[in-house]
């Protein structure tokens, strides 16, 4: 059997172990053990073995921890509500002005924690009932709640490229230097969508009446005080790594301290708290970790074929396609994935052939990785079986229905390819931070 017909078997075992409901770790790691072990016998033992001990010695591994650490103890503390609060009654008076707020308040959630679950879970109790109760439309607000989510896995510190740059052994830091304007860009399109449809139909997100907007000067600056734990949190964290004062791993170490200091000021640091915020973070980063090694282990098998090489030339000698052609084509396979898989199995099933085929093709792979995680962003909410849509479902009041979801997300599935297509055919958006920074 030729090596291409074994790497076409390979990835047709792992889909069938996907569809019948196996664990993603479970899936990649069986494969990619059992085809050693086939292909090289007892030595392939040391295929996977290698795999581990090249994890554990990544130095970058232990932000994973800390990020998602620092996320959770903001959310379980109650600092994200204080928040919304603030956004409430600064943007109320607006026609929209609540799902703005929203958006922005997503974007301040992602800069603090990195993962879209978050996000989704903080907009689904907090901002959602607050939305409804107010009579904005259910539909627009809960697209809103469902795009602001996803921004999680771009804006820094995104754990998603993390993860890429374990596997893409590409710099953490430039990569999330990468996802900043994508991020803001994305952000701005989606408030400028919610500030016209609102201007054309203004039922769909009413301003605060006038007996709810009295709110007086002084409380009004009071609750701007919520905004500064976030913000001083997102200096200490991200602040101090980009002017060279701490590591990628101390940023890390920094912003979890933080976050804990700063429940501590609030007189929220309860034993529940620090009891529910472990416990979260040790099954995410449990997770992540037994990914990541199924992962490498799959890919050094990949290594070992030389499946790369042959994808290469049957898309670039054989169809004659462009290189842009292809990475068109691989984009659009991640669409496809996205709607039964999530951001990190798509990645670490994909990345033994795409990344190192990007790279050959002439393209940077750190405007690769945006390009990843905006796609990824995509086909969470698209149809019919998008990660995020049945998140949504899950989190969202009965009156909101499924259908409803579906129908919501389609506008905010327009502006985000339209935000790809820009970073696609502008790749400075990206990489103009990265180089800029790095130059110095």
């Amino acid at each position: 059997m030729s090596y291409e017909m074994i790497a076409l078997l390979m990835f047709a075992s792992l889909m069938v172990m996907m569809l019948t409901g196996q664990r993603v770790f479970a899936a990649i790691g069986v494969v990619g053990a059992a085809a050693a072990l086939l292909l090289w016998g007892d030595g392939g033992v040391e295929l996977s073995f290698s795999a581990a001990m090249k994890l554990m010695k990544w130095y970058p591994l232990l932000t994973l921890p800390l990020f998602v650490f620092m996320g959770y103890m903001l959310s379980e503390s109650g600092i994200a509500e204080d928040l919304y609060k603030m956004f409430h009654v600064w943007m109320g008076p607006l026609h929209g002005g609540l799902a703005i707020g929203t958006i922005i308040l997503m974007v301040v959630i992602s800069a603090m924690n990195g993962l879209s679950v978050a996000g989704m879970a903080i907009g689904a109790s907090i901002a959602l009932p607050e939305l409804l109760r107010r009579g904005y439309d259910k539909i627009m607000v809960t697209g809103v709640i469902q795009a602001g989510s996803s921004l999680g896995i771009l804006v820094p510190p995104s754990v998603v490229l993390v993860l890429y740059g374990m596997i893409a052994r590409q710099p953490v830091g430039q990569l999330w230097l990468a996802g900043v304007f994508p991020g803001l860009l994305m952000a701005g399109m989606f408030i400028l969508y919610v500030v016209v449809r609102c201007k054309l139909q203004p039922e769909l997100g009413p301003a605060l009446s006038k007996e709810e907007r009295n709110v007086p000067l002084g409380e009004k600056l009071a609750l701007l005080k919520a905004g500064i734990i976030p913000l001083a949190i997102f200096f200490c964290m991200t602040g101090l790594f980009l002017m060279g004062i701490t590591s990628l791993v101390e940023s890390s170490a920094v912003g979890a301290l933080s976050a804990m200091v700063a429940a501590l000021l609030k007189r929220r640091l309860t034993k529940k708290v620090v009891e529910d915020t472990l416990r979260k973070t040790l099954a995410i980063s449990c997770m992540f970790m037994w990914i990541i090694l199924a992962a490498l282990c799959f890919g050094a098998v990949f290594d070992g074929l030389g499946a790369v090489k042959s994808i290469e030339g049957l898309f670039v000698d054989d169809l004659g396609l462009s290189p842009w052609e292809v990475l068109i084509l691989m984009q659009l396979s991640y669409l496809i994935m996205g709607t039964f898989l999530d951001d990190t199995a798509m990645l670490v099933i994909v990345a033994p052939l795409y990344i190192p085929l990007v790279g050959a093709l002439g393209f940077d792979l750190v405007w690769y990785g945006v390009l990843y995680t905006i796609t990824c962003q995509i086909a969470y909410m698209t149809p019919p079986f998008g990660y995020n849509l049945f998140l949504m479902r899950a989190m969202a009041p009965p009156e909101i229905t499924l259908v409803d979801i579906y129908r919501s997300i389609i506008p905010f599935v327009v502006v985000m390819v339209a935000a790809l297509a820009l970073v696609t055919s502008f790749p400075e958006i990206a990489l103009w931070l990265p180089q800029h920074f790095y130059a110095k």
